[in-house]
């Protein structure tokens, strides 16, 4: 199968620029795979088109400000770094541009009033990836004494960094105003801090639509996927099979999972949110169980993939040949898809990140 196979085009008026208001008030594509039926509806009412006893699961990954502009040290020459994996002890995986500036042993320096943070760049790993030490101060032999724990470097990222926005959305919109674009792109109910790029199916939950979810006896739950390359790197092999995905952290609780078990086992319905929980929940599975577990997960999941545990998937409308779009015409068949493209094409569907969203059922 190739890449051109789930290729489509899409006027870039309909590439939404910020979230709708309020988020519920998105628009909602209902696909129904059984009766091969497209219906419009609006976000606040998901519960009115979910069962009793249905379950949502939900990635509740906090995204990270992890765009900071930072000057190398000796030169001063302007540097972009987007931090994607957090690697521990103060280490992370990040891209670097312009990459060709550089190498080992480069050090840069990030500053904004009286925040200060340096990183040293201690390997390179291809494709502008580079891990990264971070510091309070300069200088390799100071790097491990003095280097910042997640909880402290969150604080100095809050002060230097931005949101890290896909390059479809308007940098120079959102510049003037970062406090709010980094509330515009986060979840409601994001808590666990080390994403670079937000869960976006769930930008649309509200906390009238938790409530309306409650009261009609759907239960919610959490699982934790950090949003990285392997989410969003694009496709550039011509057959995707050769595609390689990179690694993501992932968390499923005992507890979850236990849930979640009885729940499919009592024949209910696993609905997953976004294509980052499916991947935590097809990645989990083995002979039909739930197996809790912390690790990373590289899985690529395309048409002939043999599902495990999803019964039902809610997602963004995505970008043309990624692995998100071939996920989701896994779950549909690649032609329902497509033509559920087309339809909110005619429709003036908002797409993407800010845009609205579709439940496949």
């Amino acid at each position: 199968m190739k890449a051109t196979d789930f290729d489509y085009n899409l006027p870039p008026e309909l590439i939404a620029q910020h979230p709708a208001s309020p988020r519920d008030a998105s628009r909602l594509m209902l696909l129904d795979r059984s009766e091969g039926s497209i219906e419009q509806h609006i976000f606040r009412e998901l519960a009115d088109l979910l069962k009793a006893g249905d379950v949502l699961v939900l990635n509740d990954s906090k995204v990270l400000p992890a765009r900071l502009f930072g000057r190398k040290d000796r030169t001063g020459a302007h540097l972009e770094t987007l931090l994607l994996r957090d690697l521990g002890a103060g280490k992370w995986e990040a891209l670097v541009k312009p990459a060709k500036r550089v190498k080992v042993g480069t050090k840069i320096y990030y500053r904004k009033f009286f925040t200060r943070l340096w990183g040293e760049v201690m390997e390179e790993l291809g494709e502008g990836r580079f891990v990264i030490q971070f510091s309070e101060r300069g200088g390799v032999c100071e790097g491990a004494r003095h280097a910042w724990p997640l909880h402290k470097l969150a604080k100095a990222l809050a002060r230097l960094g931005q949101a890290p926005l896909p390059p479809y959305i308007s940098q120079a919109r959102n510049f003037a105003r970062p406090q709010m674009v980094k509330k515009d792109y986060q979840t409601i109910y994001a808590r666990d801090l080390g994403s670079a790029a937000a869960p976006t199916a769930g930008l649309h939950f509200t906390d009238r639509v938790f409530k309306n979810l409650r009261e009609k006896g759907i239960q919610t739950e959490f699982v934790t996927l950090h949003v990285g390359l392997g989410t969003f790197l694009p496709v550039k092999t011509d057959d995707i099979k050769d595609h390689k995905m990179h690694s993501e952290y992932f968390t499923l609780a005992p507890e979850t999972a236990e849930r979640l078990n009885q729940a499919k086992q009592a024949g209910r319905r696993i609905i997953a949110v976004g294509t980052t929980s499916v991947r935590v929940l097809e990645s989990c599975t083995i002979d039909g169980v739930l197996k809790p577990q912390t690790s990373d997960t590289e899985i690529f999941i395309y048409p002939g993939y043999k599902w495990k545990f999803v019964d039902g998937l809610l997602t963004n409308f995505h970008l043309p040949k990624s692995t998100l779009l071939m996920l989701v015409s896994a779950f549909a068949s690649r032609e329902f898809v497509l033509k559920a493209y087309e339809e909110a094409k005619k429709e003036q569907y908002r797409f993407y990140s800010f845009g609205d969203a579709m439940l496949i059922l």
